[in-house]
């Protein structure tokens, strides 16, 4: 299921960028108006104005960029307004007329920072993230003691950090996040930041930085801390302990990407405390947690994701034993190196509302106590060797999706535990062994809108098995249903209008494809129905389908031309039509379905010759494949214009002639 949550990488990040955002709204709201285009009371001081359009002389924009970034900031003579307090991102005090704020965040902005910023003396905000800035921070920066928020992450600085940022005494907020090009050999300037909250230098090398722990934890006022990909495995000495240490600040703390082992667990335990509220260890290379762990009274959110170690599981649920077991709500656990079981262990995290220990390697079964916690709302053990039956227990009406997709499980025995699932919206179960009986249970689950049934051995009439449910019940706006790769069969005569990806490739359904005029909203982006035996010819109603990425309709007993509606797919990607009895002259609608990378047309009884405009319309074709038609005629030049053709297979039609020399000139072809 393409848009399930189960397979989205889960962003930990989420409680900091929630963290960022309020204290954004808090500076807006304290300092100055809003970043709006609202006029202030006051004309902004004239030395502010000259200082912007000094800053903006020193940039150029992203030639890709549709629009100037900066078309507002214009001289008084100029049509635009001369007062800078009604430009982008520029904001003001409403009774003095200075300017104390400036984003230009993600503004694909390029060039170098102007010392005329100095000259903003009233400014206390400044965010810069998301440009193209380069050469190396500018030490001038140190001198704009007003600030209280800095953000000048993803950007193309390099060299080191200035050490003159510690004399930004009021500070709350630093990002310097993914500046991968600088350095910082030395953090003792940050130990005059007493007043700041926010630090987060993801992505720089600290890995010089001995008593990096110290200094962090002399910031006492220190809520955040995200140090992501800064190769902390490299500092050889991270910590000297103090004769005297006051409990950690920190409430939010990122170490994921620095191939950590559990050697780190000494000085980690300085920088935790029960304020902690978000641990994210995902990445490194750490083979257990310790005991302290169980004790961190206040911890909601665990990520532990992409370890490479072997953890036995039931030891690791042991070590969170204590009172954190009463306060954890989300277990983030996927593509590590689990071992063991899911067992009754589990039922000591009362609060768990997500769980997820996808792609690792438990075995046995899973115990009835999980579906017991009475807070759980999302459960994903999906590609582990979990076995035997499903549970016939479930006493939670709390679940909102379930994925047991890729373990050998067995049938469901009994549904009448199923009546608690009465919010269950979305379920992943492919691979696991349900059939040959279609699971009855299914119908009782009245706000499903995504399900995933995928090669699970279920051989019964479609009709039988959903009965008055149907697939027009899935009408979420998010609703995707795949029944692929089973023994499904019998036709087709209802499905909701709020599909995005509908997959009922091989199975056995017949009938015609009618059906499909009944997805009027547009929302459909994924059509497989290959591998069927439908027949009748396609439907002209496609014009609803002006989303559609992907329509498979291949190995079935299509008939007739393609309908006029296929012009209006404008952002099909790929198109299978292959092994039907589909005829006509060369589509003339696929003309407008200009994003096209992947076109099959082969096996059916299309004739005539083959289009000069594929060449000039379809230029984004990576693979063209009208083989076994009775297609004529020459293999036309303009073919040679798809630059990025890798697969073209003409073979078994009526062509004639030379193959056009200029096609040994499509590198992307002789490349593979």
């Amino acid at each position: 299921m393409g848009d399930n949550i189960f397979h989205k990488p889960f962003i930990p990040r989420v409680f900091f960028v929630v963290s960022l955002v309020l204290v954004f709204v808090w500076f807006k709201t304290t300092t100055a108006t809003s970043l709006s285009h609202q006029a202030s009371n006051y004309k902004c001081i004239d030395k502010e104005r000259h200082a912007l359009l000094h800053f903006k002389s020193y940039i150029h924009y992203d030639p890709y960029d549709p629009e100037e970034f900066l078309s507002t900031w214009t001289r008084e003579e100029e049509e635009a307004t001369g007062n800078c307090c009604e430009w982008y991102g520029v904001t003001c005090n409403n009774e003095t007329g200075h300017v104390t704020a400036l984003d230009l965040a993600d503004g694909y902005l390029e060039g170098k920072i102007s010392p005329s910023l100095l000259n903003l003396s009233y400014l206390n905000y400044l965010d810069l993230r998301g440009n193209y800035f380069s050469d190396t921070i500018p030490m001038f920066i140190g001198s704009m003691t007003q600030l209280r928020y800095l953000d000048l992450g993803w950007n193309a600085f390099t060299g080191t950090i200035p050490r003159e940022l510690g004399n930004l005494t009021h500070l709350q907020v630093l990002s310097l996040k993914d500046l991968r090009e600088c350095t910082i050999e030395n953090l003792d300037w940050l130990f005059h930041l007493s007043q700041l909250e926010d630090l987060d230098m993801s992505s720089i090398s600290l890995g010089k930085v001995d008593n990096w722990v110290n200094v962090i934890l002399s910031l006492k006022k220190l809520s955040t801390l995200s140090l992501n990909g800064c190769r902390l495995s490299h500092v050889i000495h991270p910590y000297s302990y103090p004769s005297v240490s006051s409990p950690s600040s920190i409430v939010r703390l990122y170490l994921g990407n620095n191939s950590l082992n559990s050697s780190m667990y000494h000085w980690l335990y300085p920088l935790t405390s029960n304020k902690l509220v978000v641990l994210d260890l995902s990445g490194n290379k750490l083979d257990g947690i310790p005991k302290y762990f169980g004790n961190l009274c206040s911890l909601t959110s665990l990520y532990f994701y992409f370890n490479l170690m072997p953890i036995k599981l039931p030891d690791f649920l042991k070590s969170l034993s204590g009172c954190t077991s009463f306060t954890l709500q989300v277990l983030y656990a996927s593509s590590s190196q689990f071992t063991g079981s899911l067992s009754n262990d589990i039922q000591k995290f009362s609060s768990l509302a997500y769980l997820s220990f996808s792609d690792n390697q438990l075995n046995g079964s899973i115990s009835e106590k999980v579906w017991q916690l009475p807070a759980l709302q999302r459960l994903d053990v999906s590609s582990n060797y979990l076995k035997g039956a499903i549970s016939e227990y479930i006493g939670n009406s709390k679940i909102l999706a379930i994925d047991l997709s890729n373990n050998p499980l067995e049938g469901i025995r009994s549904k009448a535990y199923m009546s608690n699932l009465s919010n269950v919206e979305e379920i992943e179960l492919s691979s696991c062994k349900l059939g040959p009986r279609f699971p009855k249970w299914i119908q009782t689950l009245k706000k499903l809108s995504s399900i995933n049934i995928a090669n699970t051995r279920i051989q019964t009439q479609f009709r039988r098995s959903f009965g008055t449910y149907s697939l027009s019940n899935f009408d979420s706006e998010s609703s995707t249903l795949d029944l692929s790769s089973n023994n499904f069969y019998g036709p087709i005569k209802n499905v909701s209008s709020a599909l995005q990806k509908l997959d009922l490739s091989r199975n056995k359904f017949n009938g015609d494809i009618s059906f499909l005029c009944q997805i009027v909203d547009g929302s459909l982006f994924f059509l497989d129905l290959s591998h069927n035996s439908f027949t009748g010819q396609i439907p002209d109603c496609l014009w609803h389908f002006k989303k559609l990425k992907l329509l498979s309709l291949g190995y079935n007993n299509l008939s007739g031309r393609l309908p006029a509606s296929f012009k209006y797919l404008i952002d099909l990607e790929v198109l299978s039509l292959y092994k039907n009895s589909l005829y006509g002259e060369f589509p003339l609608s696929l003309k407008s379905c200009t994003k096209l990378t992947f076109l099959e047309l082969g096996a059916n009884n299309f004739v005539g010759y083959v289009p000069l405009w594929i060449g000039e319309k379809l230029s984004r074709l990576y693979a063209l494949s009208p083989t076994s038609n009775n297609f004529f005629g020459i293999i036309p030049s303009q073919l040679c214009r798809l630059a990025n053709l890798q697969i073209l297979d003409m073979s078994l039609n009526n062509l004639y002639g030379s193959i056009p020399s200029c096609l040994d000139n499509l590198t992307s072809m002789v490349q593979n």
